[in-house]
């Protein structure tokens, strides 16, 4: 049973429009936590005053205990968990994936309550691997970075995520990218909340000029392609995400919302090449990846990445590389060992 422990300003009448519990992970990412925050601490008051008047905020825990981030500062917490519903979200925020756990299971049982109850939740960074081991997420669907997205899918195979918008938000549940998306995430809610005002006052002192909505897609260029145009950025990162199960360039071009005859002319226009060959350099580029991997059999890397067997993806790899995955594989470990 979780102990709801109380504060002085929660015996205060309610009066703000965003109030707003932070948990934070082992080894969490400041920047993620700090955007968020000064968010909604320049959102509350005029300019830079720092008021607390129109949104309030706590850092949770189940103990007084100094959380480290992952650069090395430690945060305190401002207080002991709370009713989870004094709150408007609780906003875990995590940061470096690790082995061990990232919150402890006192904390996990408050998350877990804290959704029985119908509070909303918001994932920050890989706060969404928190909240989807926590058994949260599988109803949602949930916005990881493209850093993240592999280890997520890895470690939750049945939950629907992407990687390919700066971050999603439902009735009930929120999840975001994590670094300076974070601070989107916030101005979305300081607007719904609090108003248009307060959301300009906060990016105009934060230095943001364009405020980005969730349908952003993240700032990655895959491999080496130069381009400003979401459209095909969209597009590499749904193959970085589909190595595997590959799809086909009419499911592609579906994706986006365009015709496939639109997505080739795209393609040719931006990467001077077809879908279906960059969808290729994606798919070899990730199996590298695998072959690193010394105890992986070249069958498995083959089926990773789209192949039915060895021997094609062994083709396939010899005509773009001019080795075969063996004799790559081989030549990467000889030239860590130089290095070492």
């Amino acid at each position: 049973m979780i102990v709801f422990h109380s504060s002085p300003r929660r015996r205060q009448a309610r009066t703000v429009r965003l109030k707003v519990g932070f948990i934070l992970a082992r080894s969490f990412t400041l920047t993620a936590f700090a955007m968020f925050i000064d968010t909604l601490r320049l959102a509350s008051d005029e300019t830079d005053r720092s008021g607390r008047i129109n949104a309030d905020w706590e850092v949770l825990s189940n103990n007084r205990h100094l959380v480290t981030s992952s650069c090395g500062v430690q945060v305190s917490p401002t207080s002991l968990f709370l009713d989870p519903m004094e709150f408007d979200y609780i906003v875990v925020v995590g940061g470096r994936l690790t082995n061990g756990q990232a919150v402890d299971n006192e904390t996990l049982r408050y998350l877990r309550d804290a959704a029985f109850k119908g509070a909303r939740l918001i994932g920050i960074c890989t706060g969404t691997f928190i909240l989807a081991e926590a058994g949260l997420m599988a109803a949602h669907e949930t916005c990881v970075s493209w850093l993240h997205y592999v280890d997520f899918r890895e470690r939750f195979p049945d939950l629907r995520v992407r990687a390919d918008r700066i971050y999603n938000l439902d009735t009930t549940r929120g999840s975001c990218a994590g670094g300076s998306s974070t601070a989107d995430l916030a101005a979305e809610l300081v607007r719904r909340h609090i108003g248009n005002a307060a959301e300009r006052n906060a990016l105009e002192v934060l230095q943001i000029d364009k405020v980005r909505n969730a349908e952003w897609v993240q700032p990655r260029r895959p491999l080496t392609v130069e381009t400003h145009d979401p459209r095909l950025r969209a597009a590499l990162i749904l193959m970085e995400q589909n190595v595997e199960n590959t799809l086909s360039v009419c499911r592609l071009a579906a994706a986006l919302g365009v015709s496939r005859r639109q997505l080739e002319r795209l393609f040719f226009k931006e990467a001077n090449s077809s879908p279906a060959l960059v969808y290729r350099r994606v798919r070899l580029e990730r199996a590298k990846q695998l072959l690193r991997k010394v105890d992986t059999p070249l069958i498995e890397v083959a089926i990773g990445v789209g192949f039915e067997n060895a021997s094609h993806f062994a083709r396939v790899f010899r005509r773009t590389y001019g080795q075969s995955p063996s004799a790559w594989r081989r030549s990467e470990f000889t030239s860590q060992s130089v290095e070492q």
